[in-house]
């Protein structure tokens, strides 16, 4: 399958994540100084409760498989890693 035909770009993709953190974890309230790259962990966005909700949101919108093992900062701990993990489970 081609990069060109999947339904939902990269860009789409991280704008999706960065909505529901915003909505779900600042309150709506839009940070700028949250870049992609920016660790949501250390900056106090999302704790443990908050990555469960990030799991629930990625499995259901994007019908994949979060397994326990890949319950990690590597994966998890910012927008861009977060997008990179989600089309790495696709299978992009």
């Amino acid at each position: 399958m081609s990069h060109v035909t999947q339904s939902v770009s990269d860009q789409e993709l991280q704008q999706s994540v960065r909505k529901f953190i915003v909505e779900n974890f600042l309150f709506g309230q839009e940070n700028p100084s949250i870049k992609s790259d920016t660790s949501l962990l250390e900056k106090g966005v999302i704790d443990s409760t908050g990555v469960l909700e990030l799991v629930s949101m990625i499995e259901a919108k994007h019908k994949i498989k979060v397994d326990d093992n890949e319950l990690v900062p590597d994966n998890f701990d910012s927008i861009a890693r977060l997008t990179q993990y989600i089309r790495r489970k696709q299978g992009a």
